[in-house]
């Protein structure tokens, strides 16, 4: 007769059962959305000599190489053009431009519970880049990447709670023809995903036929403009100020459109920027107030994101470098200033200059995720999924940032004290009389869900419980959860009827489903 006592297994697996049930949004711990202003690493007076350098830059040293169209603007609203033809911008017109410029927007997705609302220090992480390589992690090698891996990714983004928008991450390399790889990659996010896209246009000729194409899954132009579910991530500038004259005529197009903008200022501190970390941000948000004006000049109040995103660099190898702690400093000094223009703004974070998804991705990926989000960075881009800083995609890495992402927002959400947080009703209960621990109160219970956030692939059992699971790795996990999502057809393809109309009149390089 066996007596030994059966092993007591049941405690567990309902605690395991009930941290894989789906919560509700209202009772996650983290959401899109959270704000924050617990960092700083500027002070008031450092941000406002920030601004009178930037100010002081844009008057007396200007931005060379605008188009005719936008020097036509720009001298509308009271810029000067000199001698040497660069264009300055008194501080009047700057100021002015401030004033004019929308504060409060939202960027929409498909479906309106993927909106987010921005203003204030309302922190949202997403996919961004223009990587030239996949990461093959099981191959550990890198390969060119295609349209396939373009739609893979937003599809599985669509599944991750903690991705909350889909700016292209990588580029088509397969799809040579320019106007078809700017069409084919609206095609590939946007039926992979139905949060918001952002993604970029290779030539002004191109924008009139990608509006076209985002009317008819729109559902008609006006739909579109009362809900423009893509932005342009607009590089209209080439650091060290200078304008990027096609990039220019994009957005103008873009503008006129209805399609919200992504001013984006991509320098490298001891490249294309000063290399202080302090000089970086002055030319930053010198070039994107530059650009602030150009936009309200040709329409005042249209939705355009201040995207200060300075890059660090090794000045041992003149090589970038995103996963930096300099990097880390960089955006989140860039979000303090958009707090001080009061407006919504995005820099990078969560880039790592590993080749593979390793300790050193972590480290690299977390630092600047955490330090931007706790700086209330409205949208933090390439938060995700970014390797070999900023050449390399990896579909795994993307899995498994939605736990580094949800640790990040733990952090954004803070410490709530009130009556209730404070717990003397807890300390009276259990010491004085009670068990001596608070595991099985009601309160532990309660706020189980509410305060604590679980990772899904990170693994924290007992040694023991490890070894009986057959010691799980974080790789093959997410390598099985992108097998699963992409065994499924994605949720936001389009209907037949519309899709069939899309590929009678653009040449589209995924195959129907």
């Amino acid at each position: 007769m066996n007596t030994q006592a059966p092993r007591r297994t049941g405690g567990r697996a309902a605690r395991r059962a009930s941290r894989a049930a789906p919560v509700t949004e209202e009772l996650r711990s983290i959401r899109r959305g959270m704000e924050s202003s617990a960092l700083k690493v500027l002070t008031q007076d450092q941000i406002e000599r920030i601004h009178e350098a930037a100010l002081e830059a844009l008057e007396t040293i200007g931005l060379a190489d605008a188009p005719e169209s936008g020097v036509a603007h720009l001298t509308g609203a009271g810029a000067i053009v000199g001698d040497d033809n660069r264009l300055r911008f008194p501080r009047a017109i700057v100021e002015e431009a401030l004033e004019k410029a929308c504060k409060t927007y939202t960027l929409y997705g498909r479906d309106p519970k993927h909106d987010m609302h921005l203003y204030g220090n309302r922190v949202h992480y997403g996919t961004a880049g223009a990587a030239v390589s996949m990461v093959d992690v099981e191959g550990r090698n890198y390969r060119e990447s295609t349209l396939q891996d373009l739609h893979d990714a937003s599809r599985i983004s669509d599944h991750l709670d903690n991705i909350h928008f889909v700016q292209r991450p990588l580029v088509a390399r397969d799809v040579t023809n320019n106007r078809e790889l700017d069409l084919n990659t609206i095609y590939a996010c946007c039926s992979g995903t139905k949060k918001h896209i952002g993604t970029s246009f290779s030539d002004p000729s191109n924008v009139q036929d990608c509006l076209e194409l985002l009317h008819m899954i729109a559902g008609g132009e006006d739909a579109w403009r009362e809900r423009p579910f893509v932005s342009n991530s607009n590089c209209f500038v080439v650091p060290p100020m200078k304008f990027a004259t096609e990039s220019c005529q994009v957005m103008e197009q873009c503008i006129a459109g209805g399609m919200p903008v992504l001013l984006l200022s991509a320098a490298m501190a001891g490249a294309t920027a000063p290399s202080t970390i302090a000089g970086t941000i002055v030319q930053a948000v010198a070039e994107c107030l530059a650009g602030l004006v150009y936009v309200n000049a040709i329409k005042p109040g249209h939705p355009a994101i201040f995207g200060t995103w300075p890059f660090g660099l090794d000045l041992r190898s003149g090589a970038m470098t995103g996963g930096s702690g300099e990097q880390a400093l960089l955006s989140a000094g860039c979000a303090q200033m958009h707090h001080y223009y009061g407006l919504p703004g995005g820099a990078v974070g969560g880039i790592t200059d590993a080749k593979l998804p390793d300790m050193q991705a972590g480290w690299e990926a977390m630092c600047s995720n955490v330090m931007g989000g706790l700086s209330g960075l409205n949208l933090v881009y390439e938060a995700a999924g970014m390797h070999a800083s900023l050449l390399g995609f990896c579909h795994e890495s993307l899995i498994l940032s939605d736990d580094l992402i949800g640790h990040a927002l733990r952090c954004v959400r803070g410490i709530e004290v009130d009556n209730e947080t404070l717990a003397l009703d807890q300390l009276r209960e259990v010491c004085l009389g009670g068990p001596g621990h608070y595991l099985g109160t009601d309160q532990t219970l309660a706020r189980m869900q509410s305060d604590y956030q679980y990772p899904t692939y990170g693994d924290r059992t007992s040694p023991k419980e490890w070894e009986e699971l057959q010691k799980p790795a974080l790789l093959p996990k997410a390598i099985q959860k992108k097998e699963e999502i992409l065994g499924q057809a994605p949720s936001a393809r389009f209907d037949v009827g519309l899709d069939a109309a899309i590929r009678e009149r653009f040449k589209i390089h995924l195959p129907p489903y």
